[in-house]
């Protein structure tokens, strides 16, 4: 279920101009997640992702307690630093409460996921750009690192 989207000829070109910097991107990404998960309090976030052969566009951030408090000023302490997120993960968090899947499966289906469930309230994407340094991946890691 979804759209069926084409790329432009522009697009395309762009595309291909950026395949010589590929695989250096997606290194400085592995590199930088890898950082990220090492500074992250494993006390208070989720760092034991299987990480090999991965390369992630963003750094993947999950309240390890179901928390509503700590996650409200989670997301005031990411706003006020000024820094862009997404709540749920990418594509929404738990995609068995979007609407596309909605005539799919029975209400309250959605439910029978905790993982899932968990990941969409509590989880997090910030960005991962290859050419971020690492100061400022320190600087992310010891903010979040303080809400509590």
């Amino acid at each position: 279920a979804g759209n069926n989207f084409r790329n432009t000829e522009i697009n395309a070109v762009i595309g291909l101009s950026q395949l010589e910097r590929l695989d250096s991107a997606n290194e400085k990404r592995r590199a930088n997640f890898r950082f990220f998960l090492e500074h992250l309090d494993e006390e208070l976030f989720h760092t034991e992702f299987a990480v090999e052969g991965s390369c992630n566009y963003a750094f993947t951030l999950i309240l390890r307690d179901a928390d509503e408090g700590r996650c409200s000023r989670l997301m005031a302490a990411l706003r006020d630093a000024k820094v862009e997120f997404r709540r749920g993960l990418s594509g929404g968090g738990n995609q068995l409460r979007q609407p596309y899947l909605r005539a799919t499966f029975p209400a309250d289906y959605h439910r029978l996921f905790p993982v899932a469930e968990h990941a969409h309230f509590y989880g997090f994407y910030i960005g991962n750009f290859p050419n971020l340094e690492r100061w400022r991946i320190e600087q992310l890691c010891e903010l979040v690192n303080r809400v509590r």
